[in-house]
């Protein structure tokens, strides 16, 4: 996560299946089923709040710690999360995310326009990038049917990111 005006970074590790929430959101993905963010969402909504913020509040021992504050007509309630599920539920709720500054201050990383340059670089060079790249140009190969047959399947599996890039290629061909 980065600073809106400024060029520390926060270097908060998420695992594999909170990562998979935020870019299903992102990619607008629609699961058959809700995810359990989503559940949260729906429950909210039910109830009648809204999440004001999300708050990246503290960091002991390499851990950092989040609050998401809700709000309804009649009260604000601060729930305690990990940042991750935190940023999952952010992105649904298109809510902001704010970091304390004790925990900028302590845990981020100042990036220059220079390590800008060479992060782009290596992330250009990366195996998984080119990988990526290879997948959808074998798409090009499928027609429009076996193309929506495996996104179905691909949804079905719960492999979003397949999912994504089989939606691109459909979306290429509208």
């Amino acid at each position: 996560m980065g600073e809106v005006d400024g060029n520390r970074r926060l270097p908060i590790v998420i695992g594999m299946f909170e990562a998979q929430a935020i870019a299903i959101e992102i990619e607008k993905i629609i699961p058959n089923r809700p995810m359990t963010h989503d559940l949260f969402k729906s429950f909210a909504e039910s109830f009648h709040f809204h999440i004001d913020r999300i708050l990246v509040s503290d960091m002991k021992e390499g851990v950092f710690y989040a609050k998401i504050i809700c709000k309804s007509e009649l009260t604000v309630v601060e729930i305690d999360s990990r940042p991750s599920d935190a940023i999952a539920i952010a992105v649904r709720f298109n809510a902001p995310i704010f970091c304390a500054e004790k925990v900028m201050a302590e845990a981020a990383i100042e990036f220059t326009e220079e390590d800008r340059k060479i992060a782009e670089k290596e992330e250009a060079k990366a195996p998984a990038q080119k990988v990526t790249t290879q997948k959808e140009s074998s798409l090009k190969d499928f027609s429009l049917d076996k193309l929506n047959q495996m996104l179905e399947k691909a949804i079905n599996n719960e492999d979003y990111e397949k999912a994504a890039r089989i939606r691109d290629e459909i979306n290429k061909r509208n």
